[in-house]
């Protein structure tokens, strides 16, 4: 469990280092996501320990949902000021990723059956 932990935190500080040194807009810990998913790619697959290791984690997954609790505790004042701009955020960001899903599947089904009609 601690050499996993200790891969995922050095894919993250390598992530972290090369957005802060080459200035990149994406945020560390995604770029070193994306080079730990290509270094298991080259690898041909997580071993047996990383695979054990990482369905402990993700078995204590729900912990991760702590701080964003605590975020909503202490800014509870602040959400309830200015409930309808967040509702009105979220019910339009929500029918944009439907929208966006349905069409993309749309164009994914027609590319599938390759007569431009759906099934």
């Amino acid at each position: 469990m601690i050499r996993t932990l200790t891969l995922l935190l050095a894919f993250q500080l390598l992530g972290e280092a090369l957005e802060r040194g080459l200035g990149l807009p994406v945020p560390g810990p995604v770029i070193g996501m994306a080079l730990l998913f290509l270094a298991l790619l080259l690898r041909g697959g997580p071993g047996e320990g990383l695979r054990d290791s990482v369905s402990q984690l993700l078995q204590h997954l729900s912990l991760l949902f702590i701080p964003a609790g605590v975020g909503i505790v202490l800014h509870g004042q602040r959400i309830a000021d200015e409930w309808g701009p967040l509702v009105v955020a979220l019910g339009a960001s929500t029918l944009l990723a439907v929208s966006v899903t349905a069409l993309v599947l749309r164009a994914l089904q027609r590319r599938r059956t390759g007569d431009g009609r759906t099934p």
